[in-house]
C-alpha cells in the first residue's frame, strides 16, 4: 500500500489558505481566534470554517493550532472552542499542552506540536501510545534520529522543510519572558534572538562588536525530500503564518514541482495527500521572497556554519557584484535581472547588512533611491523583487483544478451530462427541452463538446468530452452552458459532502512517561497537565518557566547551534583551526541585557544564561 506525502502550508488567514492550497497544499495550518502560538495570525471560527468547505473540495485538510501552554482559568475556553472547531470540520489540532488530553474531547484528531519537546524515539512513542496521530518533529534532528523514530513507531511525522527556523529547541525559548514577559509559549514571541549583541570573553574583552550572533540563516530541505521520505516522513511543513502571500504561494508551488516529481517516479510506494493539479503562471523560486539565506541545519550533520550575524532581514537572491560606482548610480554584475523599484541588500563596510532600492535601471547603470558607498567587488542581493510579486499576487498565477470527464447523451424529455472526476464521485444534471433537428448540422456534434469543455472558473477541467446523441439535435450554446454549470455545481457539493474526515476517540491511558521528574522545559503550567503526567508515573513536576521565574538567574534557552562552532572555535569539530582558545564564560550583551553562554560539548549544545545564574564550565571533549 503507498504512503501519502503532504505539503503543509502555513494559512494567517482565509485568502492565503485558499492561496496555498490553489498552489498546491495538500494541507493548511492556521490558528483560531485564541491560543494558536501567534498572536498576530488568528482567525475566526466563521472563516475556519470557510477554509475547511474550500480545502474539503480538493481532498485537502485544515489543521488548526491550539499550542499555547494554558493557564487553569483558560482550560474551559479551550475545551470549548476544540468543540467548535470539531463541529464545523476540521481535521486536527496541533498542540503541546498535555492538559487537552485530559478533557473531555469529541473524536477529533491530535498532533504534537514540535514544542512538546519531540527530539527522541521513546518520547514519540509515548505521545503515539497517548493518542497522538501525529507528531511534529524537533527541527534538529538529522536523519539517522528521524529514521530511528520511524523504525520505533509507526506514527504519522511530520517535519519542516523551509522557512524561518527558531534558534532554540522549539517550545524551550524563555528569553522573551526573561526579557519583557511576553511568553513564545504564550504566543508573544519578542524575537530577541533577532538582536544584534556584543560578545565579551571572560576577561572582559569585546570579541565582536554588534552582530546579530543568535540570528539563523533559513531552512531549505527541498533537495532531501527524497532522503526525508525514506526515513519516515510524510508530511513536509512550510514555516510562516506570519509571512505575506508572495511566500506562501511561493514555498508551496516550489515544494509541489519538486515532490510531484518523485512522486512520479514512485508510483507504487507514495502518492499525492490531496486531488487535483496546479497551473501556474510563474516559475517557482525560493531565493525569490523573503529568506535569510538558507541552510539544511542538522539534517545532514553539523558540518556548516548557519548564522545570520549581519542582518536578521530578508537577504533575498544572489544577483552578481558591484563593478563599478559612479556619480549617480551603480554598475552591478547581471543588472539585466533587475528592474524598477527592487529592494537590494548588500554587506556595507561595518559588516552590517544594509539595503536600497532601485529607483530606475538606464543601460547598465542601476541608478538608486540613495547613493551609498560601496565598494567595488561587494555582492549584491535583491530582498524584494517587485515583478516577482506583481506576477505571484495575481490571483491566476497558481489556478488548481479537479480533473473530469464528461458524457452528454439524450433523455426522452431532453437531455443530460454526466460527469465523474479524477476521484470517482459522480453527477448528472438534467435538461428538460424540445427536440428539434438542427437545419445546418455541420460542427453541431463538436461544438457541444468544445463548449462543454469550457470550465471556466470552476475547480474542475475537463480531461475527456464525449457527445453520445442519435441524431444533430438542435442547441443554443446557452443552454449547454446551463447544463454544464449545473452539473459542476453539483459536483462541488458532491465532493465537500463526500469528504471522509479522519476521527480519532481518545482513550486515557496510564503508561509510563519516560522520566519521572519534569523540570520547567515541559511547561506545566495548570492543574490537568500536571494530573496526565501524574496518571502516568511522574513524581515530581516542576512550574512552567512563566509561573516561577527567578530573574537575573535562569537558563532561557538550549540550542543546538553553537556560537564557539560559528566562530571556528569548536573543540570537538575544529579542533586542527581553533588557534586561541576562548576565554569563557561568554557573554552576549544588547544595552543593559546580558547572556551568558555554556557550552555542553557531550550533547553539543549551548545553552543561554541570564547575567547573574551561576554555572560550572565543563571540560572540553
Amino acid at each position: 500500500m503507498s504512503r501519502k506525502i503532504e505539503i503543509l502550508s502555513p494559512a494567517k488567514n482565509l485568502y492565503q489558505g485558499m492561496a496555498a492550497i490553489n498552489a498546491g497544499a495538500d494541507a493548511v495550518y492556521m490558528g483560531a481566534h485564541t491560543f494558536g502560538a501567534r498572536t498576530n495570525a488568528t482567525n475566526s471560527v466563521e472563516d475556519i470554517a470557510e477554509m475547511v468547505r474550500y480545502a474539503h473540495l480538493f481532498k485537502a485538510k485544515v489543521l488548526v493550532t491550539v499550542n499555547t501552554i494554558l493557564y487553569d482559568n483558560e482550560l474551559e475556553a479551550c475545551r470549548q472552542l476544540i468543540w467548535e472547531l470539531y463541529h464545523i470540520g476540521v481535521d486536527a489540532l496541533i498542540i503541546q499542552d498535555m492538559a487537552i488530553l485530559e478533557m473531555d474531547l469529541p473524536p477529533i484528531v491530535l498532533h504534537a506540536s514540535t514544542q512538546a519537546n519531540n527530539r527522541d524515539a521513546t518520547h514519540v512513542k509515548f505521545l503515539a501510545d497517548a493518542g497522538i496521530q501525529r507528531v511534529v518533529l524537533a527541527r534538529e534532528l538529522n536523519l539517522d534520529q528521524i529514521k530511528s523514530i520511524h523504525d520505533a513507531t509507526p506514527v504519522d511525522l511530520e517535519f519542516f522543510v523551509t522557512g524561518a527556523l527558531c534558534v532554540s529547541f522549539s517550545g524551550n525559548c524563555y528569553m522573551s519572558v526573561a526579557n519583557g514577559e511576553r511568553s513564545a509559549n504564550r504566543g508573544s514571541c519578542a524575537q530577541n534572538c533577532r538582536l544584534p549583541y556584543q560578545l565579551i570573553d571572560g576577561k572582559g574583552e569585546t570579541l565582536i562588536e554588534n552582530s546579530h550572533l543568535l540570528s539563523i540563516k533559513d531552512l531549505n530541505l527541498s533537495d532531501e525530500l527524497p532522503n526525508l521520505i525514506r526515513a519516515g516522513i510524510s508530511s513536509f511543513k512550510i514555516e510562516g503564518r506570519l509571512k505575506d502571500l508572495v511566500y506562501v504561494k511561493n514555498n508551496t508551488s516550489y515544494l509541489r514541482k519538486k515532490l510531484d516529481a518523485f512522486l512520479e517516479a514512485h508510483p507504487e510506494q507514495y502518492e499525492k495527500a490531496s486531488s487535483g493539479r496546479t497551473f501556474y503562471q510563474f516559475e517557482p523560486e525560493l531565493d525569490r521572497s523573503f529568506n535569510r539565506g538558507y541552510t539544511d541545519y542538522f539534517v545532514n550533520q553539523r558540518h556548516a556554519r548557519i548564522g545570520s550575524w549581519e542582518s536578521p532581514k530578508s537577504q533575498g537572491q544572489y544577483i552578481g557584484k558591484l563593478l563599478e560606482i559612479k556619480a549617480n548610480g551603480y554598475v552591478i554584475e547581471n543588472h539585466e535581472l533587475l528592474n524598477n523599484g527592487d529592494g537590494l541588500y548588500f554587506v556595507n563596510e561595518a559588516g552590517v547588512g544594509d539595503g536600497l532600492q532601485v529607483n530606475i535601471i538606464v543601460n547598465d547603470l542601476v541608478v538608486p533611491n540613495e547613493l551609498k558607498p560601496i565598494p567595488a567587488g561587494t555582492e549584491i542581493y535583491r530582498n524584494l523583487d517587485a515583478e516577482f510579486i506583481r506576477m505571484v499576487e495575481n490571483e491566476n498565477s497558481a489556478v488548481r483544478k479537479i480533473g473530469v470527464n464528461m458524457r452528454f447523451s439524450e433523455t426522452e424529455t431532453g437531455f443530460c451530462l454526466h460527469v465523474v472526476d479524477e476521484d470517482g464521485h459522480e453527477t448528472t444534471a438534467y435538461l428538460e427541452t424540445p427536440k428539434e433537428l438542427a437545419k445546418n448540422a455541420e460542427g453541431l456534434l463538436e461544438n457541444i463538446q468544445k463548449n462543454l469543455a469550457k470550465t471556466g472558473n470552476t475547480p474542475f477541467i475537463a480531461d475527456g468530452v464525449v457527445v453520445d446523441v442519435a441524431q444533430a439535435w438542435f442547441l443554443p450554446n446557452s443552454k449547454v452552458n446551463e447544463i454544464r454549470r449545473q452539473a459542476l455545481e453539483q459536483l462541488v457539493e458532491v465532493r465537500i459532502q463526500g469528504y471522509q474526515r479522519a476521527e480519532h476517540v481518545l482513550v486515557k491511558t496510564e503508561h509510563p512517561y519516560p522520566v519521572q521528574e519534569l523540570d520547567f522545559t515541559f511547561n506545566v503550567s495548570n492543574k490537568l497537565a500536571r494530573a496526565f503526567y501524574k496518571r502516568h508515573g511522574v513524581t515530581e513536576i516542576e512550574k512552567a518557566f512563566e509561573l516561577q521565574w527567578d530573574p537575573g538567574k535562569s537558563r532561557v534557552m538550549v540550542t543546538k547551534y553553537c556560537v564557539k562552532y560559528e566562530l571556528g572555535k569548536c573543540p570537538r569539530y575544529q579542533r586542527e583551526t581553533m588557534g586561541t582558545k576562548l576565554a569563557e564564560p561568554l557573554t552576549l550583551k544588547h544595552g543593559e541585557v546580558e547572556y551568558k553562554l555554556k557550552f555542553n560539548c557531550k550533547p553539543c549544545e549551548m545553552e543561554i544564561w541570564e547575567k547573574d545564574a551561576e554555572f560550572v564550565i565543563e571540560d572540553e571533549p
